[in-house]
This record gives C-alpha cells, sequence and structure tokens, in this order.
C-alpha cells in the first residue's frame, strides 16, 4: 500500500462486510472517483439520494461528503451540488537507484488507459525570493521559473514548477539555434532532450546527484488555482534539488499531485 493509500484508509477505511458509516461510504465513492466512474468535474448524487442508497442517515452521508472534500476530491457548490474535483488515479515512477540512474525516471502516466500531455504554462525570469534559499539559491539571484502542467485526459492531474539560475536556463546545447530550450516562451514546444539522454546531460549543466523530499501537505494557492480544487487541499509535495560536483543548486522541481496519485521507485540493492 503506498503512502497515499495508507493516509487515506486512516481517514477512510473501507470495512468488509460492508458497515454502513461514513469512512465506508466516502471510501466506496472515492474508489468511484479514482476509477472513472464518477468522472472529474461531473456531479455526485444528491445527499438525499445517498441515503437512499446506502441506507444511512442525512448526518452520516453528509460527514462521508465532508471528508471527501477535506481530501481534496470533491467541492461543494451552492449551486450545483457537489462536484468531483479528482481525476482518475496516475502513476509517477521516480526512477530505479542501483546506483541512481534518472533516465528511468518517467512523468505522470495513466495508471490504466488514459491519454497523457503536458505543456508549459509560464516562463518567467524573477529575483530569488529568500525562500528559495533553503533550496541553496542566494537570495537575490536572477532566476529563471518555468511552470509546466501535466494533463491525463486532459484533465490537470500535476502542477510542477523548476526554478534555475539564469545563467544556465540561458545555456544551449551544441549545434542548437534560436532560443535557449529553457527560455522557451509558454505555448511553445519546450525542451527535449535526446531518448535515453538526461536534460542536464543535453543542456551540458554539472549535475552530480538529486535529492528528493516527499510530503503531504496543504496545497499553495498557485497549484490549487490550477488542479481546479480548494486551496488548502492535502497534496504530494515533491522537491528535487538538483546538485552539482562541488555541492551548488544546479535547478530546483516542485512538484504538486492530489493525494489518490501514486508515486513509485525502485531500489535495487
Amino acid at each position: 500500500m503506498g503512502c497515499q493509500d495508507t493516509l487515506i484508509a486512516a481517514l477512510t477505511a473501507h470495512q468488509e462486510g460492508w458497515d454502513v458509516d461514513a469512512r465506508s461510504i466516502a471510501a466506496d465513492i472515492r474508489r468511484r472517483i479514482i476509477s472513472g466512474e464518477y468522472p472529474y468535474g461531473s456531479r455526485l448524487p444528491s445527499v438525499r439520494d445517498q441515503v437512499q442508497h446506502y441506507g444511512a442517515s442525512q448526518q452520516t452521508v453528509s460527514a462521508a461528503y465532508a471528508s471527501l472534500a477535506a481530501l481534496g476530491l470533491v467541492r461543494t457548490e451552492r449551486t450545483s451540488g457537489t462536484v468531483v474535483t479528482a481525476a482518475r488515479r496516475s502513476d509517477a515512477h521516480l526512477g530505479t537507484f542501483a546506483p541512481p540512474d534518472l533516465t528511468a525516471a518517467s512523468a505522470w502516466q495513466p495508471t490504466g488507459d488514459g491519454q497523457a500531455r503536458e505543456e508549459v504554462t509560464l516562463v518567467r525570469q524573477i529575483t530569488a525570493p529568500a525562500s528559495m534559499a533553503e533550496w541553496g539559491i542566494p537570495t537575490g539571484r536572477s532566476v529563471v521559473e518555468r511552470t509546466r502542467m501535466r494533463y491525463i485526459d486532459d484533465i490537470p492531474v500535476q502542477h510542477k514548477i523548476t526554478v534555475m539560475p539564469y545563467a544556465l536556463a540561458a545555456k544551449a546545447p551544441a549545434g542548437h539555434e534560436g532560443i535557449p530550450p529553457m527560455l522557451a516562451p509558454a505555448g511553445t514546444d519546450g525542451p527535449s532532450a535526446p531518448a535515453g539522454m538526461r536534460m542536464a546531460d543535453w543542456l551540458g549543466w554539472d549535475v552530480a546527484h538529486t535529492e528528493s523530499v516527499i510530503t503531504v501537505e496543504p496545497m499553495d494557492d498557485a497549484a490549487s488555482e490550477a488542479l481546479g480544487v480548494a486551496a488548502g487541499s492535502p497534496a504530494f509535495r515533491v522537491v528535487g534539488v538538483a546538485r552539482g560536483s562541488e555541492g551548488a543548486t544546479v535547478y530546483v522541481t516542485v512538484t504538486t499531485a492530489q493525494i489518490h496519485h501514486r508515486i513509485t521507485l525502485t531500489i535495487v540493492g
């Protein structure tokens, strides 16, 4: 069981033998959401209808809906009822580590059937705020920030920000003509390294190792707006800090995804 399943099971445990309580009702509805039976943007049955379906009290069903909202899977709107705000489950494999093989990592893909696509939605040059110091980026340094969205069947599932010093973002691979890949504006074809090659190697960056920290915490405003969920909804936050052979930060990625998705990696001893 993945860490997000452990967390959700603690909140919405599905009990054998079907005990009609708020937790088991929420678990059943969650299962229907991540399987696509209740698709993104659809409206859940009313509380009154669910009372008849599950044979439970209105208070119990309302509590189940409240727990789903707390997980960021639905939101309640005064005019349109309870709306699904989660896509079907998808997977991100962080790579095979034996030693680390970052070329084995993959972006978020559908767990089952479905079509994945991504796009760059924002590219900007900014002055690094004090908050980036914890990533090893000095306050006041000129950096480039790229925001990328990942979609499954045109439903947003991942919000990703990449930050790097401007001097590195301005580098281009040998033989490249035109705008450096990492400075390509939003709405154009983004950078794409040759098959089997790390982006860092293609661009000539010195990347010795990457540290990843995975936490579950409330989404920030930018991610919640991009993913179409309530501000502060719980989410995976994956921060990857790539450092060079002398310890300097080369780039940082901050990825946000709802906790019904999955993150995996392979460790070979």
